[in-house]
């Protein structure tokens, strides 16, 4: 089974990322807007358990994540994807790295840049002029997060929460 862990910000967050992403991103139907901590990675059903247990225990070491979305931002020329910018934290990236540390399946894919993805999936001339239009409207949004999921992807391609973990730790 394929499995990734993400971080989903609160729902005044994931509503205006959505405003954007019901019209430009051909994944709007498989997952909530989300900020992706470790990428997706096959593990048979046996090991799931050993996972599910160091996540809890990941989770109980980290206090809830204070997160900004500062603006609109672009992987191109990688790329034709656009997203808001999360401002990296030391807080943030210590989550990142333990996570990829203890649950070492599969090396990373990219550089962490956290974001969440508002388009992806559309030409260079559509990214051109949706990322001009979206870059003079910009985000500002500060939120926090509580909670980390491990999500599992359905054969139709989408993903749903496999378990919830409660960040209750003070790192």
């Amino acid at each position: 089974m394929k499995f990734g862990i993400v971080a989903f910000p609160s729902k005044k967050l994931q509503d205006l990322a959505n405003t954007y992403r019901k019209r430009y991103d051909s994944h709007y139907s498989k997952v909530t807007p989300h900020i992706t901590l470790k990428e997706g990675f096959e593990v048979n059903e046996a090991d799931i358990k050993v996972i599910t247990e160091k996540l809890a225990t990941i989770a109980k070491k980290h206090a809830p994540l204070n997160i900004h979305a500062s603006r609109v931002s672009s992987f191109f020329p990688n790329t034709n994807v656009i997203y808001f910018k999360i401002e990296p934290t030391e807080q943030l990236s210590n989550l990142h790295n333990e996570l990829h540390a203890e649950i070492n399946i599969g090396k990373p894919r990219h550089v962490f840049v956290p974001h969440i993805t508002i388009a992806q999936d559309i030409s260079a001339a559509e990214h051109d002029d949706i990322f001009g239009q979206l870059r003079m409207v910009g985000v500002n949004e500060k939120d926090t997060i509580d909670r980390i999921h491990l999500l599992y992807q359905l054969e139709d391609g989408s993903w749903t929460t496999y378990e919830t973990y409660k960040l209750t730790g003070d790192e």
